[in-house]
């Protein structure tokens, strides 16, 4: 075998793995070039972002509903770790290919930028065409550095070589092309020329190919920090506005809260949850930051007389009332973290309706479902009548003394008790229509949920934790149970198969909140399970029946398994 055979099956298969690394940093600067545009355009556009936000539109509910049990609060998170995974393999793929297929390979990185840009457009909250900017420009930056790096890794003519010898007229197609044997570094004639669909030679332009790589790597970085940057800037007038905000004193103050309402217990949830705490369960990737200065509401729709616009001044300008109120989750499930209360600060939601024209069904009123839509395109869909039955619903400007934090809805959200959110705490809302329950389906309703969804009676043991190894002895049970608008008047707990006893509860805030419960139990040692079932202000007992968060919410009792040493 001659010395050059040698070198080249030496050599060729750090080809395809150089294409696989040419594939990776191509996307790179797919991605970091989209972020750039997308910061001009808007932090939605960005081809993560907007995939992300198709595929949680297109997965089934009961995958949702896995991911957030699973993950809690992280799930976006891991979401866009899943793409970014996903993009890296397809990137690994489509570099290596284009080792051979130059041409395919960048066609590839095209592909997935039309892809981006579908997705970004077909968003519900898509402001038109040009939100595919950002995945297409992406896109032609990292077909163009692939073409450029894979070349760089094309065969090369080594200096001094002299060009091929061009095929004797005279040569049949049988006969091998003649080598000249007085050249030792001569060649087959036969050898194919570099090009596409051609087999790439060990000679590749080393030195080209590490300047292209590292000079390729170094400018996504940069430019993807610019776009981290500039998209940052664009937040920075909603933040401004926030910090403008000086909430009115309410013109309707909550009461203050009781004082044996949240009793001190080691373990047990605070009354009050503080904002950092409080849970979050929604769709958006990229959690929308409005200025306030230029939010707007419209109020249109079915049995709307007075159509209006409102802006945030005419909001503060408006009586406020402030309120505690305990917010679940439709995807809560039993014994699960998606519960929290808070003390809300806003505008009474039926006097907004009523100046509008709007009445309730039972008063005549011709619209049934009061459908409310956020900035990024979620619709929720209400009951009228649970709105204007007296309760107090409100469009939310503050939480627990503060403007609302942007995660939680700033500058404006719904805040309906005894809902669960997914039928009426609509975040960053901006348009309220009133409409037919037969007429229109919100988001959650098209994917399998029910149209109207009442809180249903739950209970949590908070202390001890699950699989916790207390002393034998005095230990102290203890948890929360909410009713929102029904309110809770008994909560029991049993050890194993005992006899249900019953907790001492706190002191009951109003019947919108949760409240707290405590037992002693003297621990005899070895496993046991102790379960928790509430009895609400109707008189119904919490159900044993286990029933999963879809349609409309878990049922179950709560139980613990604890080894007392």
């Amino acid at each position: 075998m001659r010395d050059e055979e040698k070198d080249h099956r030496s050599r060729s298969p750090i080809i395809p793995a150089l294409g696989a690394l040419s594939g990776v940093l191509a996307g790179f600067a797919a991605l970091a070039v989209a972020e750039l545009a997308a910061a001009g355009v808007r932090p939605q556009s960005s081809p993560v972002v907007a995939v992300g936000g198709a595929a949680i539109d297109r997965t089934p509910a009961a995958v949702k509903d896995w991911a957030i049990r699973r993950f809690g609060s992280d799930d976006k998170f891991v979401l866009q770790l899943g793409i970014l995974a996903v993009l890296v393999l397809l990137a690994l793929a489509l570099g290596a290919a284009a080792t051979r297929h130059r041409r395919v390979g960048a066609a590839g990185v095209l592909l997935f930028g039309i892809v981006g840009a579908v997705a970004a457009t077909g968003r519900p909250d898509t402001i038109g065409l040009v939100d595919a900017l950002p995945s297409l420009v992406g896109a032609v930056a990292g077909a163009l550095l692939l073409y450029v790096l894979v070349g760089r890794l094309r065969a090369a003519r080594p200096r001094g070589e002299a060009p091929p010898e061009p095929a004797r007229p005279d040569a049949s197609p049988e006969s091998p092309p003649a080598s000249d044997p007085a050249r030792p570094d001569a060649s087959p004639a036969s050898s194919p020329a570099p090009g596409d669909g051609a087999a790439p030679r060990a000679d590749w332009d080393r030195r080209g190919f590490v300047l292209a790589a590292t000079a390729a790597a170094a400018a996504s970085a940069g430019v993807g920090a610019a776009g981290r940057s500039l998209t940052g800037a664009r937040g920075k007038d909603a933040a401004a506005s926030r910090d403008r905000i000086v909430l009115p004193r309410p013109g309707s103050p909550a009461h203050p809260v009781p004082a044996g309402a949240g009793p001190r217990i080691a373990g047990l949830s605070s009354f009050v949850t503080p904002n950092d705490d409080f849970y979050r369960v929604d769709t958006a990737l990229v959690v929308p930051r409005v200025d306030a200065s230029k939010w707007r509401l419209r109020v249109h729709g079915k049995g709307v007389r007075r159509p209006a616009v409102f802006s945030f001044d005419d909001l503060l300008r408006r009586e406020l009332v402030e309120r505690d109120i305990t917010l679940t989750c439709v995807s809560n499930e039993v014994g699960g973290p998606y519960v929290g209360n808070a003390r809300w600060t806003g505008v009474r939601l039926a006097d907004l309706l009523a100046e509008c024209g709007v009445r309730a069904p039972s008063r005549g009123g011709p619209a049934d479902q009061m459908v409310s839509r956020s900035v990024d395109g979620m619709t929720i869909g209400t009951p009228v009548e649970d709105v204007l039955d007296g309760r107090d619903a409100m469009l939310a400007l503050g939480m627990n003394g503060e403007p609302l934090p942007f995660a939680h809805g700033f500058p404006v959200r719904m805040v309906v008790p005894g809902l669960y959110g997914y039928v009426s705490a609509c975040k960053w809302i901006q348009e309220i229509e009133l409409t037919d329950f037969h007429a229109y389906d919100p988001y959650w309703v098209k994917r399998g949920w029910a149209r109207k969804a009442p809180i249903k009676t739950g209970s949590r043991i908070d202390t001890p934790k699950p699989f916790a190894r207390p002393r034998s002895g005095p230990v102290m049970v203890a948890g929360v149970a909410w009713a929102q608008h029904r309110g809770i008047d008994r909560v029991e707990v049993r050890v194993d198969d005992g006899p249900w006893r019953q907790a001492r509860l706190a002191a009951e805030d109003s019947r919108d909140t949760w409240r707290q419960w405590s037992i002693p139990w003297d621990a005899t040692k070895g496993a046991h399970t102790l379960t928790v079932r509430a009895t609400d202000r109707t008189g119904r007992v919490q159900t044993a029946d286990r029933v999963r968060t879809i349609p409309d919410g878990a049922t179950g009792w709560h139980s613990v398994v604890v080894t007392v040493d």
